[in-house]
């Protein structure tokens, strides 16, 4: 097989401006490096390309604006950067702590943010329960880890009282958000509801569970 039936990446989508603004270079930068290297390191599938702005670099910086300003928000299972890095760039007023298991996704974080300049990302190899002992943020964000009843009780001990989770959904989050009823009360989360973004601004809106932590 040759190169010649390989994917192109999409083009830019005229959101990634709204979205991005004057950091729109830096998204620019990251999304075309994910695409030259996100196969070879097993970060997307080999068919991501056609969709890779509008799937996952734009979906990901919907998130943005539900960040507190100057905050502290830790980013569960954060892989290619997704959406950990995306948001870094989107706010370099949050500090952001991207935590990953895997060692090979972990020098891929940390080589981006020096490549892009990213003062406000910190890099921890581990998993979720791993590092409770060593950060407390006032936000936990994940994309695409877990099930809500799974997944929550691993982020809950990562936030501060009063602090949020944030964390990106599918279509099925409702079905999610009933099978783990029982944890949302045991961990005594309130203000639990279903965000959906980019309405009128993006053509694939995502969904996010959004919680506070007493």
């Amino acid at each position: 097989m040759t190169d010649s039936f390989a994917p192109e990446l999409e083009r830019e989508p005229g959101a990634a401006v709204t979205l991005f603004g004057d950091r729109v270079d830096l998204a620019r930068s990251f999304t075309d490096q994910l695409a030259r290297r996100g196969e070879e390191l097993g970060l997307i599938g080999p068919l991501e390309l056609p969709r890779l702005w509008t799937r996952h670099i734009l979906n990901s910086a919907l998130l943005a604006p539900l960040l507190e300003e100057r905050g502290r928000v830790a980013d569960v299972g954060s892989g290619a950067g997704l959406p950990g890095l995306v948001l870094a760039i989107a706010r370099p007023d949050v500090q952001f702590t991207l935590i990953e298991p895997m060692e090979r996704r972990t020098d891929w974080l940390s080589s981006e943010a020096e490549r892009l300049g990213l003062d406000n990302v910190t890099v921890l190899r581990g998993r979720a329960e791993d590092v409770a002992d060593e950060v407390v943020v006032d936000q936990v964000t994940a994309r695409a880890v877990s099930a809500l009843s799974k997944l929550i009780p691993l982020v809950v001990p990562l936030v501060r009282s009063g602090g949020q989770l944030v964390l990106m959904k599918g279509a099925r989050v409702d079905e999610e958000i009933e099978k783990a009823r029982k944890v949302i009360l045991r961990k005594r989360l309130t203000d639990v509801e279903v965000l959906e973004l980019g309405t009128g601004v993006v053509e694939e809106t995502t969904r996010v569970f959004r919680a506070t932590v007493d």
